[in-house]
């Protein structure tokens, strides 16, 4: 589905199954709207690469702007392709700086109840997801490329939001944002052979390319299919058909520009 631009800023991309809900806010951001430079330009939101930190530090400024907030509101995982999770809570929130970025490093999912900070995930072709219990009023961020999904990253957030806050899947609305599309989207056997270990079903959702005899894998197609298995009906959830590849004007793209590009942010937060 395509995403709608935001109403007040049309660097930022929104859900149309979240935009009206009032009790939440969500971007997606793209790559317009910032100061970096070069491979990085302009709305470089990722802290770990060779872009110029104040460039970096400017552009999460200019984002914290649009929401009348502080950059320390917006939860950054230092991501790690894992499938790690962390519930943020009052005690993480009352931690020093130093111990918050202590306990983000190797995250790739956050969970919380809290109001007013914005859970974030990192991409620049990995698969943002953004998950919003309405009966529980729970948010949660995820980034999952292919090593997260293979190791049951979606699961793992979903079984902590039932464990921690006794969240239902089935009250669960999930939002799967711009990335890589199956076209652009070639693997080898070492990747392919993973998905396979791990019995993922990727009958819907790959294709063998005759031309080179390499799989291509529809990674949003996966993510949507483990939602479904893990109890969240398929009418709750809403699937980007965006491709951060072929789209260069809006997106970073890591296998388009080499893994040195600048990284879009996709965040969610509840407000009171």
């Amino acid at each position: 589905m395509n995403m709608k631009t935001h109403p007040d800023y049309n660097n930022l991309l929104q859900f149309c199954s979240l935009k009206n809900e009032n009790a939440i806010e969500h971007f997606c951001t793209t790559r317009k709207g910032g100061v970096s430079k070069g491979a990085f330009s302009s709305l470089n939101l990722g802290n770990y690469s060779d872009d110029s930190p104040m460039a970096i530090y400017e552009n999460r400024q200019i984002l914290a702007r649009m929401w009348y907030m502080e950059t320390t509101d917006f939860i950054i995982p230092h991501q790690t392709h894992s499938s790690n999770v962390l519930v943020i809570d009052d005690a993480f929130m009352e931690s020093s700086p130093s111990d918050k970025i202590e306990a983000l490093y190797g995250i790739d999912a956050t969970i919380t109840h809290l109001k007013d900070i914005f859970l974030c995930a990192t991409t620049a072709d990995c698969v943002p997801i953004l998950l919003y219990d309405k009966s529980k009023q729970v948010i949660a961020a995820i980034h999952a490329g292919w090593k997260g999904i293979v190791n049951n990253i979606i699961k793992n957030v979903i079984e902590e939001m039932k464990h921690v806050y006794q969240c239902n899947p089935s009250d669960i609305v999930a939002v799967i944002g711009p990335s890589i599309s199956m076209k652009n989207y070639e693997i080898g056997e070492d990747v392919a052979s993973k998905f396979r270990m791990m019995n993922i079903d990727l009958a819907t959702a790959s294709f063998l390319n005759a031309e080179t005899n390499k799989l291509h894998i529809d990674l949003k197609q996966v993510v949507f299919n483990q939602l479904l298995n893990e109890g969240v009906p398929s009418k709750q959830i809403e699937k980007s058909n965006q491709c951060t590849f072929d789209n260069a004007d809006l997106f970073f793209s890591a296998r388009r520009q080499s893994i040195n590009c600048g990284r879009m942010l996709s965040g969610i937060k509840l407000v009171d």
